[in-house]
């Protein structure tokens, strides 16, 4: 892995809303290829997330018509009314938003995934509501790397106790970590900010927990993630254009 100095100043890709779905695919996946092979790894260690909240299923559909199989969703019920009208598709949904306690059970049975627990309470209710006939829940802990109030995460201080009871509940996998640092232009400080969250997913691993995903990386710092170890990159707005906002 590369962890030299990279004074580059990168700013925001926002040309999503540009060109075809399947081209706005094909140019995400071209940036993720050459930061992999900048970085010298394997491009199997790194998954494409699109994050399709506030996006309609038609949306989705266009962009599954191109190949993609995994999308992240905040918003509960916004996701649920797209999995019904996407259930003909092979999709694999993914929840990478804030979650209420009063969220947790559909949360539970309709996603594969869940990117942001930060609370005992939260990871508990997951696994006593997780479906018996379905698989573990895949969880990654939520870290609040750059100490962002407005921002959901545990601090890194409490998260090897947190990680450590997660590990313990039945009805999930605890897989990794998530971080969504304060957003800035500038590569080196992006760097700066995933490398610490690589290096408390190191902490965690030689304290003997079996993680292997590092969910970090959007549209305008996906390079600086991908050079510091994110396995999964979750990107909005280079597929979909703008993010559309509730009134």
């Amino acid at each position: 892995m590369d962890n030299g100095p990279d004074t580059r100043k990168l700013e925001p890709d926002l040309s999503g809303a540009a060109g075809t779905p399947c081209e706005r695919l094909q140019a995400v996946q071209a940036r993720i290829a050459a930061a992999v092979a900048e970085a010298g790894r394997d491009a199997a260690t790194l998954r494409l997330l699109a994050v399709s909240k506030t996006f309609d299923a038609a949306a989705v559909r266009d962009l599954a018509a191109c190949g993609q199989r995994a999308f992240g969703e905040n918003y509960v019920q916004e996701a649920l009314d797209k999995q019904t009208a996407l259930q003909d598709l092979p999709l694999e949904w993914h929840f990478i938003g804030p979650i209420q306690s009063n969220k947790t059970r559909a949360i539970a049975a309709h996603f594969s995934w869940v990117h942001s627990v930060d609370r005992l309470k939260i990871a508990e209710r997951l696994s006593a509501q997780r479906p018996l006939g379905l698989p573990p829940l895949q969880v990654c802990i939520e870290v609040n790397v750059s100490g962002e109030a407005s921002k959901g995460g545990v601090p890194p201080a409490e998260l090897s106790g947190l990680a450590e009871a997660v590990s313990k509940l039945p009805g999930m996998q605890l897989r990794g970590l998530m971080a969504i640092p304060a957003p800035t232009p500038d590569a080196a400080a992006q760097r700066a900010a995933f490398r610490q969250v690589r290096g408390q997913f190191d902490a965690l691993r030689a304290r003997g927990h079996a993680l292997d995903t590092l969910s970090m990386g959007m549209s305008g710092d996906l390079e600086a993630a991908i050079l510091e170890g994110a396995t999964i990159v979750r990107v909005g707005t280079a597929l979909f254009g703008e993010r559309k906002t509730y009134a």
